[in-house]
């Protein structure tokens, strides 16, 4: 079995803001390896841990550089993805080799109400739809997963999150541990540590006491049709030029390709050309 766990900051418990991580980033460092460590806890306390041969870590907020080399001592088979720029931004290396994918420290999306620094990939995305369904990056990245044969068994993160995947068109197969509760944007009540760390641990030997590849897989349907709307019309202006690209107001741009992975490819360049216009 191989495990692949992508890893994000804003979901994580105890964090605040983008201003707390400038102000003290070791700190905030600190609590997104103490909370991914409960995963490979969990791994290691699961019925399944003697047929885990692989455990594949993507540090995958901002540019990739959160989690210490030193955190792949835990376990021998941890391996760690930092750095950044690199394909496939949130989910490198995912192939259809993988059993199961869990989303570490995630967020509510872009304009997201109460969500803890809600946002899409970037505050110039204010709002991301994939045929026209509203997305995070959760969904973004399941969708990945799905491409892969992949399922999410297990997503970290806030309230505001856990209620845009419990519907229909999200994620309500995946056990979700919540972190902690937005009182605003940059506010929220967050959870006793230790209970969410027997939460968590719990919630993953939960989701490997079973077969992950009887999970549903989160899949969009083809041809893809992303839809940007950007925080100005001078990001828009410049995402207009790009090949394939259609202008549908002054904010908001189209792009449609029949093949997903190539879609998630290029949210993140489009998204480095937004912010040229910030």
């Amino acid at each position: 079995m191989k495990i692949y766990i992508s890893v994000d900051m804003e979901g994580m418990a105890g964090t605040l803001s983008w201003e707390q991580e400038r102000q003290d980033r070791a700190y905030v460092k600190k609590l997104m390896a103490q909370q991914v460590e409960w995963l490979v806890e969990g791994i290691k306390a699961s019925a399944a841990n003697s047929a885990v041969e692989e455990i594949l870590v993507a540090d995958s907020h901002s540019g990739g550089d959160s989690l210490p080399y030193e955190f792949t001592a835990l376990d021998r088979r941890l391996r760690l993805i930092s750095g950044s720029p690199r394909p496939h931004y949130m989910m490198p290396l995912l192939d259809s080799s993988y059993d199961v994918v869990f989303l570490a420290g995630y967020h509510s999306g872009g304009g997201s109400c109460m969500g803890v620094m809600d946002h899409t990939y970037t505050s110039n995305f204010h709002r991301i739809t994939v045929n026209g369904i509203p997305m995070n990056e959760a969904l973004l990245n399941a969708a990945l997963a799905g491409c892969r044969g992949v399922p999410v068994g297990l997503v970290t993160g806030d309230e505001a999150l856990r209620q845009q995947l419990s519907g229909e068109k999200g994620l309500p197969w995946a056990k979700f541990v919540t972190t902690k509760s937005g009182l605003s944007r940059f506010a929220a009540v967050n959870r006793p540590l230790e209970l969410l760390q027997e939460e968590t641990i719990g919630a993953v030997r939960q989701v490997l006491a079973k077969e992950p590849k009887t999970l549903p897989v989160y899949r969009v349907e083809t041809p893809v049709n992303l839809t940007l709307e950007l925080s100005n019309s001078a990001m828009a202006d410049i995402l207009a030029m790009v090949p394939g690209m259609r202008r549908l107001d002054g904010r908001t741009v189209e792009f449609v390709h029949e093949d997903y992975a190539m879609v998630y490819n290029a949210i993140e360049p489009f998204a480095s050309l937004a912010g040229l216009y910030k």
